[in-house]
């Protein structure tokens, strides 16, 4: 059942394709339903897109582009911060909109919103701001001027794990660039895009600049629009497996990528950490987002003198978890996205105890409606254990002990992944230490959270390819000339 607030709320929501700065229908007359994982209810019923539809997006994107990329860095810095504007006059409606569509409690959602929102603020900030050089070459025959340029039409796939950060991380730097979008929402939470993209309607933005399709096919619609000669630029956030069948496919027509894949986060507590601060960034590492998150910590690797303690306060707090549907009060963990997100979590914790760990608390899947799986430590995880391989994406915390400052680094870097690590110790060296050990493109540093939009965000090794956000993120939508002129003396 939703209230009157929620029924309001999801009539202002389109349901149809944002093409050409037109709301239509998909061709095929097709459509797809949106659930509220809390309850396995349907939100919403929107289009599903044809590979018709697609290319109808990346027409008009195409078309869009020349009289994008000419318009004044200013113009383009106001129709965004119109569009921040706008945004904060409607938190409320964009936090419950996630909650409904995704999960998270409505707190969380605010957060994003918060969060979501910095990005555009940010790039408004960074359009005016695009440089280049001018100077003389080395042997003083002429002058050398370097410049940079929207690199066209671009292609931005989202999750669905933060409906509003991962599209406005994409869309904001692209539009400060001076590039056009085709932006394709996850299938699983589709509503927040489309609304965002009213929004950027609502606050003047021309006809074709930004692109939005829903589609239940994506392969089918994507792979197309990919393949195009007219796409220059291709970001993605997602699982690395599809990444790499995304980078293929973009290798044809030599596409500028970005790629922010999947993660397996340690979280290493050394023996002189103060347990307070750890504890309460394993709270945020963990379950922030139901642990439905890249960032997420995924191994907690603690010194042993110390792993007891951590584990005995870590449950405690667990314990003390409200579990339900997001817009109650007081919910911290809330539902994960589908069935088999829960079937994940129950293979992983399953497989971990059968090779000799133990439960501390939860440890099962809760009856429905909704798909909801609880809150859960798992202790003395032993080596080999599938908990420690893959990406657990979801409110599992599994600690494995250690002994020396070398055996916490050989355990944090036994991973194909490379996108964030945690470290919490009081001594300054062992933290520079670290810094300079890990292998990861992000780390909190007695933090639980690292996530900013003035800060560039991305992983090394198989997590991915290229930044978002801070001054970096909008490099990534830019491309490089440079001129020799003669030397005019």
């Amino acid at each position: 059942m939703t209230d009157n607030r929620e029924t309001e709320l999801l009539a202002k929501v389109p349901g149809a394709l944002f093409i050409g700065g037109e709301w239509r229908p998909a061709t095929s007359g097709k459509t797809l339903k949106v659930y509220d994982p809390a309850t396995g209810a349907v939100v919403k019923t929107i289009a599903d897109a044809s590979p018709e539809d697609g290319k109808a997006a990346l027409d008009a994107a195409a078309d869009a582009f020349p009289a994008w990329a000419a318009t004044p860095p200013r113009e383009r810095a106001e129709l965004l911060r119109r569009t921040f504007d706008l945004l904060q006059e409607r938190k409320e409606e964009f936090a419950l909109l996630m909650t409904l569509e995704m999960g998270k409690p409505l707190a969380e959602a605010r957060g994003e919103v918060a969060y979501g929102g910095e990005f555009v603020r940010w790039f408004s900030e960074e359009t005016a701001r695009i440089q280049g050089r001018y100077g003389p070459n080395p042997e003083g025959t002429g002058r050398m001027i370097v410049s940079q340029h929207p690199v066209g039409p671009c292609f931005l796939i989202t999750p669905w794990n933060f409906p509003l950060a991962m599209a406005t991380r994409k869309i904001a730097p692209a539009l400060a660039a001076g590039c056009t979008v085709v932006v394709k929402p996850a299938e699983l939470t589709p509503l927040t895009t489309l609304y965002f993209a009213k929004l950027l309607e609502e606050a003047g933005l021309p006809r074709g600049v930004v692109n939005v399709f829903t589609t239940s096919t994506s392969g089918a619609v994507s792979e197309p629009i990919i393949r195009d000669p007219r796409l220059r630029k291709l970001s993605f956030t997602g699982s690395t497996q599809v990444g790499q069948r995304l980078l293929e496919q973009a290798s044809q027509g030599v596409l500028r990528t970005s790629m922010e894949l999947g993660g397996n986060a340690p979280f290493v507590v050394f023996d002189d950490a103060d347990l307070d601060k750890a504890v309460d960034g394993a709270i945020l590492a963990k379950f922030r987002n139901i642990g439905q998150a890249c960032t997420a910590a995924n191994r907690f690797l603690v010194h042993r003198s110390v792993a007891d303690e951590f584990a005995r306060r870590v449950t405690e707090r667990v314990q003390g978890f409200k579990i339900g549907r997001g817009t109650e009060d007081g919910v911290i963990i809330g539902p994960l996205i589908d069935d088999r997100a829960v079937a994940k979590a129950e293979q992983l914790v399953g497989d971990a105890v059968s090779r000799g760990a133990h439960v501390r608390t939860g440890g099962s899947a809760i009856d429905g409606p909704g798909t909801f799986y609880e809150p859960t430590v798992v202790v003395d995880v032993q080596p080999g254990s599938d908990i420690l391989r893959e990406e657990i994406f979801g409110p599992v915390l599994a600690i494995v002990p250690f002994d020396t400052e070398d055996d916490a680094v050989r355990l944090a870097n036994d991973t194909e992944y490379g996108l964030v690590s945690y470290v919490f110790t009081e001594s300054l060296a062992r933290g520079q230490r670290m810094i300079e050990r890990l292998e990861t493109g992000m780390m909190g540093l007695n933090v639980g959270v690292v996530s900013n939009a003035a800060a560039p965000f991305g992983g090394w090794k198989m997590s991915g390819l290229g930044r978002e956000g801070g001054a970096e993120g909008i490099h990534e939508y830019l491309q490089t000339k440079y001129t020799l002129t003669p030397n005019p003396f």
